[in-house]
């Protein structure tokens, strides 16, 4: 949420950023929140001014009594009830157009990075950097779920009767390697100085307006019957809630937590859910990495915590590359944005896995997340968020890229890195 003051001072350069946005239909909120702004103003300068006047009158009213002048002072005691209507009714005014000024705000985007590239959509983002050769099979290599399958490591056709499409049982081997990518994700980050986090898996509706857009809101969040309760969609959502509210001091800046948990979407909108396999889903686990810094601090941390992801996945032996989301692509809170992308050598392309974002004030400003400096002055915060790994996309690549054939048997070799966490096993066969 932009701050209303820097959009009046500037309301050429926040359209200007809106049409960089391709989101034409949200220009006229500038001139709206512009006039609300205006028109709050008035009201609370009436309100001032009125209740200085019944300052002034109370006062004449108790000289009039003390002189014997009831019915004068009677008088006074009218127009003092008349102006107290007035004031309430400008009370209520004032209420309604902050409301009304705070919900225009927020579906205002924030100011993209000078860097950011300028496009319509996801096929405008633009490749950074590639990581590791691209693996080529001399096989063909089955779809995901297939090698699942293989391995008797997957049952959606269970899963579909007891919760529908887009879910599944995760069985064996392919459930410990789920389990063993999330925790070697965990102690990767412990080991970068990220202090570990198990956070609440549901969040109040003032959590969710302050971290997300309202069309992510209504495209992602399931919102539990009869509570002010939403399932999070992914653990950054209640982590940056951790601090609603909050006067953090700037030594002890910046904050590093990474978190499991499990993640719920209603994937509504262009995508869906995937019916045959794993990729897009209703339930999955994650483990996210966010940091709360000084405005000044972002950026580096932002090219960390991108480089964390990536330098994760070589260590597994999956390729990867940085794509830079273009202007069109980032999501309306976001300054900048990176997706990691991981080498699928079935279909000879990359598919996302990861993505890092750079919030700016965004989320601190609707949260309340300040910062007090050693002169006391507060301001608000910086927010990131990072993927570490999502297994049931990190599984598909890690399986396409470590799959082998022996003789006529698939074979998924292991990465070193992962088979302290998978009993020392150096590799996955059918039993």
């Amino acid at each position: 949420m932009l701050d209303i003051k820097f959009v009046k001072e500037n309301p050429e350069l926040v359209k200007e950023n809106i049409r960089k946005k391709f989101k034409e239909e949200k220009l006229p909120l500038v001139d709206e929140v512009i006039a609300l702004h205006d028109k709050m103003l008035d009201a609370l300068h009436r309100a001032e001014e009125l209740r200085a006047n019944r300052n002034r009158l109370s006062k004449q009213i108790g000289a009039l009594m003390g002189q014997g002048k009831r019915e004068e002072a009677e008088q006074v005691k009218r127009e003092v009830s008349a102006q107290a209507e007035e004031l309430k009714a400008l009370s209520e005014s004032e209420s309604a157009l902050s409301a009304e000024l705070k919900e225009k705000l927020m579906k205002i985007p924030n100011i993209i990075d000078p860097s950011v590239p300028v496009g319509k959509d996801d096929s405008e983002n633009v490749e950074v950097e590639q990581f590791g050769a691209q693996t080529e099979k001399d096989f063909e290599i089955p779809y995901h779920t297939d090698i699942m399958a293989y391995f008797s490591g997957i049952d959606k056709e269970a899963a579909g009767r007891v919760a529908g499409e887009g879910f599944y049982y995760l069985m064996g081997d392919i459930a410990r390697l789920h389990s063993a990518v999330t925790a070697y994700a965990r102690d990767f980050m412990i080991d970068k100085g990220f202090t570990y986090c198990i956070p609440p898996f549901m969040i109040r509706s003032q959590v969710v307006t302050g971290v997300m857009s309202f069309e992510e809101m209504d495209a992602m969040m399931y919102k539990i019957e009869g509570e002010d309760l939403f399932l999070i969609g992914t653990s950054e959502h209640s982590m940056i809630g951790k601090f609603i509210d909050t006067v953090t001091p700037g030594e002890s800046l910046p904050l590093t937590l990474t978190s499991y948990s499990p993640c719920f979407r209603k994937e509504k909108g262009a995508h869906g859910i995937e019916e045959r396999g794993i990729y897009r889903i209703h339930q999955f686990e994650k483990q996210e990495m966010v940091v709360i810094c000084k405005p000044e601090e972002s950026m580096d941390w932002f090219n960390k915590m991108w480089g964390y992801s990536v330098e994760l996945f070589r260590s597994l032996d999956v390729p990867v590359r940085t794509l830079e989301c273009c202007s069109g692509d980032l999501a309306d809170l976001k300054v900048k944005s990176y997706d990691v992308e991981a080498w699928s050598p079935r279909l000879k392309k990359y598919f996302e896995v990861c993505s890092c974002s750079n919030l700016g004030d965004a989320q601190a400003r609707r949260l309340g997340i300040r910062v007090k400096d050693a002169d006391g002055k507060k301001y608000f915060a910086h927010t990131l968020n990072n993927t570490v790994v999502a297994p049931p996309r990190m599984l598909i690549a890690l399986l396409e890229n470590n799959l082998f054939m022996e003789g006529d048997e698939y074979v998924v070799r292991i990465p070193e890195a992962l088979r302290p966490y998978m009993g020392g096993n150096a590799e996955i066969r059918r039993k």
